[in-house]
């Protein structure tokens, strides 16, 4: 992605946004091709540098997690997306905005959230997607 013009200012727009910055390591699960890839590069450009896949266990910032319902137990992924975190980190659940397959009730976001111990700290859309900033779980 290019980071001349309206992309600088979008990166700029979703690092503020997403709380990133340069030095933030940030991992992405759950990307799949309905996720926008528009979001995911404008937090490489935020931070300078890739971001870790599904796989790594390396301690990261920020979680993305790419979550439509049918993906499996929200708990669970919650739960499996902390387990990386740094003291203070936090997790973007990222759904399916509404009149979009795969919505996720915001009932079942808050109910998951709080049973793997999470708190909501701010919502925010994010194009067709919906953004709920979890904060990590005290350890």
């Amino acid at each position: 992605m290019s980071t001349t013009g309206g992309s600088r200012h979008l990166s700029a727009t979703y690092a503020d946004r997403f709380g990133v910055g340069p030095d933030d390591v940030v991992q992405e699960i759950g990307w799949d091709d309905d996720a926008d890839s528009t979001i995911s590069e404008a937090i490489e450009d935020a931070i300078g540098a890739l971001l870790l896949d599904d796989d790594t266990t390396d301690p990261c910032d920020v979680v993305l997690l790419w979550y439509r319902d049918g993906d499996g137990d929200l708990v669970d992924e919650l739960v499996d997306a902390s387990r990386n975190l740094s003291p203070g980190g936090r997790v973007w659940l990222l759904t399916p905005g509404a009149g979009s397959p795969g919505v996720v009730p915001a009932g079942v976001i808050a109910e998951s959230a709080q049973l793997a111990g999470f708190i909501s700290t701010k919502a925010d859309r994010f194009g067709d997607w919906q953004g709920s900033c979890l904060a990590a779980p005290k350890r």
